[in-house]
């Protein structure tokens, strides 16, 4: 469970981030934990954003919730593919190739979310980025339909119609997204299975040169925004995490985007940089979802703090790691965090924002390439 009392479920790419820490203090719960978002995947390896451990959703979530059926064990849409490199990291009875079910996973990733022929995945809805009501996916759904909004079960309704599945939303005309975080998880997480990274394929998708920064490739928009007219958000700092990203992309990022003021002179890491129309860290009048439109995150500065520590920027990662450290010391484990002041906001009790303990102690990821 992300929190105890505010998600009694088990979310994916959250058990990945629990068990990457928790392998620290308790190896064989590290190799449970992902081992039971195993056990809720389908017999074609499909393995659900949410999986409803105990309990069905009540009829309110119902609506929400990406489910086909009140009878369904798990919610039909995904999250970034982190599974085989969080298993690279705890070290869970041997490589990830050799767990026929994460194999199988990533099969049914290929076959039913990679609609080009370079491998990269595809996004039905903003939820699965992980990012949920990131102002990113604005001109993408529009201000009606975009997670957060008021009318969004009427996305969740009209994919549901059309069974979740990528190729049908594509085909019916709809927009889907070859979004930028879920594909540095999926690269991450093919190399863990030992097969060619798609950083190159990324790359020659997803960065722009003129702007120095990594957009998202839409089809179907019902706003075209032009790239570098969109929302500045932290997603084009996530390739830094990827082990073999060119170091002049990476110095680039570091200097153009890190260290300008709309990242550097917040809590780290800001979803949206304090500077950028779209920002905002305040509670927003049709309900709580602003957590992605402005306020810091901890695994978004972990992912960070690695590509700063693979480039040889020690000194700049500590300095990250000891402003966050003095937030959370004071605040606890928070789901996020004011972005500008620091106080603790969301869920109590958080478990990936543990991940401070791996920015606080570093060690080098595993080795992929």
């Amino acid at each position: 469970m992300p929190s105890p009392r505010s998600y009694p479920w088990q979310w994916y790419w959250d058990s990945c981030f629990h068990a990457i820490v928790r392998r620290r203090f308790d190896p064989a719960g590290a190799v449970a934990e992902l081992r039971t978002l195993l056990n809720g995947a389908d017999a074609d390896g499909f393995v659900g954003h949410t999986i409803l451990w105990g309990h069905p959703l009540d009829a309110q979530r119902a609506i929400r919730y990406n489910i086909a059926s009140r009878e369904d064990l798990s919610t039909r849409t995904i999250q970034p593919p982190l599974l085989a490199w969080a298993w690279a990291w705890v070290g869970a009875g041997g490589p990830a190739a050799e767990e026929p079910r994460i194999a199988a996973h990533h099969a049914w990733l290929r076959e039913h979310r990679a609609l080009e022929d370079d491998g990269l995945l595809w996004l039905i809805q903003p939820d699965e980025s992980g990012m949920d009501a990131s102002p990113k996916f604005d001109h993408v759904w529009g201000r009606v339909l975009s997670q957060g909004r008021p009318l969004f079960p009427m996305l969740i309704a009209r994919n549901r119609r059309l069974g979740f599945d990528a190729r049908s939303v594509a085909a019916a005309g709809h927009p889907v997204v070859c979004e930028v975080l879920t594909n540095v998880a999926w690269s991450l997480s093919e190399q863990a299975l030992g097969r060619p990274s798609l950083t190159p394929a990324l790359i020659e998708r997803l960065y722009d040169r003129r702007t120095g920064r990594f957009h998202d490739d839409v089809r179907g928009a019902v706003d075209p925004t032009p790239r570098a007219a969109r929302p500045d958000t932290w997603d084009t700092l996530a390739p830094l995490a990827l082990p073999d990203l060119p170091d002049d992309i990476a110095e680039r990022l570091v200097a153009e985007v890190l260290r300008s003021p709309g990242y550097a002179s917040g809590v780290p890491l800001p979803a949206v940089a304090l500077d950028d129309p779209a920002y905002t860290a305040r509670e927003t009048w049709w309900g709580r979802h602003r957590h992605w439109r402005g306020p810091s995150w901890v695994n978004s500065a972990w992912f960070v703090s690695l590509g700063l520590r693979r480039l040889g920027l020690d000194a700049e990662a500590d300095a990250l790691t000891a402003r966050l450290l003095t937030v959370v010391g004071r605040e606890g484990f928070r789901e996020y965090y004011e972005s500008r002041l620091g106080y603790g906001m969301g869920a109590h009790a958080f478990g990936w924002s543990t991940l401070l303990w791996e920015m606080a102690d570093p060690v080098a990821p595993p080795t992929l390439i």
